[in-house]
C-alpha cells in the first residue's frame, strides 16, 4: 500500500532500514577518525625474562578503515593503524625501535528494549594485533628477539583495549537513546501547515536529533 509517493513497509523492514542507516559505515568511520592524530604515550612496562627490561612507547593513531561484515547483524570490522616509537631500557643502555601496528575492532549495533541502540565492541585477541618492528642498529635487532618486543606489545595493546571499552563512562556512551531523540524531534515541531509539518518536519527533526544523539556519544565511546 502507498500514500502519495510514499510506499508502506513492514515494521520489520523499517527497523532493519533504520539500523542500516543509523549505524552506517560512514558514521562508524566518522566516529573512529576522531582519534586520528591523537598521541599515545605509555610505559615503561616490563618485558622479557623477569620483566627486567623496560619499554616505553610513544606515537599517534592514524586514519581508520571500516568494512561491513557479512553477518546478519549490523557489524563492522574497524582497523586502527598506530605508529609507535619504542625505547627498550636495559638499565645499562637503551635501544630504539619503530613499530607499525594494526589494531582490529568489531563493532555491532544491538537493539535494546526501550527503543535504544547499544554499540557492542569486541576487542582484539593479542594474536590479532598486527605488528611490524624495525630496530635501530644491529644490537637493537638482537635485543628485539631476546626481549620479544612484538609479543609483549601485542599482549599489552589487547589488554589495554579490552580494559578501556568496559569502563562505565565508555559503555554509557555506546548506548544511544533513540526514544529521547524522537521526543526531541517532536518537541521541535512548529505550528506550520499540516502538509509541511508531516511531510518534512518530522523526518528532518528526527534525523537531526539522531545525529546529535550519536555525535554526543561518539567522542566518549572512542576515547580508549
Amino acid at each position: 500500500m502507498a500514500i502519495g509517493e510514499e510506499e508502506f513497509v513492514s515494521y520489520h523492514q523499517w527497523g532493519a532500514d533504520f539500523f542500516a542507516e543509523a549505524v552506517s559505515g560512514e558514521r562508524i568511520l566518522g566516529a573512529v577518525d576522531n582519534l586520528a592524530g591523537q598521541p599515545i604515550d605509555f610505559g615503561p612496562i616490563g618485558v622479557g625474562p623477569g620483566k627486567i627490561a623496560k619499554v616505553r612507547a610513544y606515537g599517534a593513531i592514524g586514519s581508520a578503515a571500516a568494512a561491513r561484515l557479512d553477518v546478519p547483524e549490523i557489524s563492522y570490522r574497524v582497523e586502527l593503524p598506530v605508529d609507535l616509537t619504542f625505547e627498550l631500557d636495559l638499565q645499562v643502555e637503551t635501544h630504539t625501535f619503530h613499530a607499525d601496528l594494526l589494531v582490529p575492532l568489531v563493532l555491532t549495533a544491538r537493539a535494546v528494549e526501550g527503543v535504544r541502540v547499544f554499540i557492542e565492541v569486541v576487542p582484539p585477541h593479542s594474536s590479532e594485533v598486527q605488528v611490524q618492528v624495525q630496530a635501530e642498529g644491529l644490537r637493537a635487532s638482537i635485543m628485539q628477539r631476546v626481549a620479544n618486543v612484538e609479543g609483549e606489545l601485542r599482549r599489552f595493546v589487547a589488554r589495554y583495549v579490552a580494559r578501556e571499552v568496559t569502563k562505565p563512562h565508555v559503555e554509557a556512551a555506546r548506548l544511544i537513546d533513540v526514544a529521547a531523540a524522537i521526543d526531541r524531534a517532536w518537541s521541535h515541531l512548529s505550528p506550520e501547515p499540516a502538509a509541511r509539518a508531516f511531510k518534512g518536519a518530522v523526518t528532518d527533526d528526527l534525523n537531526e536529533a539522531l545525529e546529535s544523539e550519536i555525535r554526543e556519544n561518539e567522542e566518549t565511546f572512542l576515547e580508549m
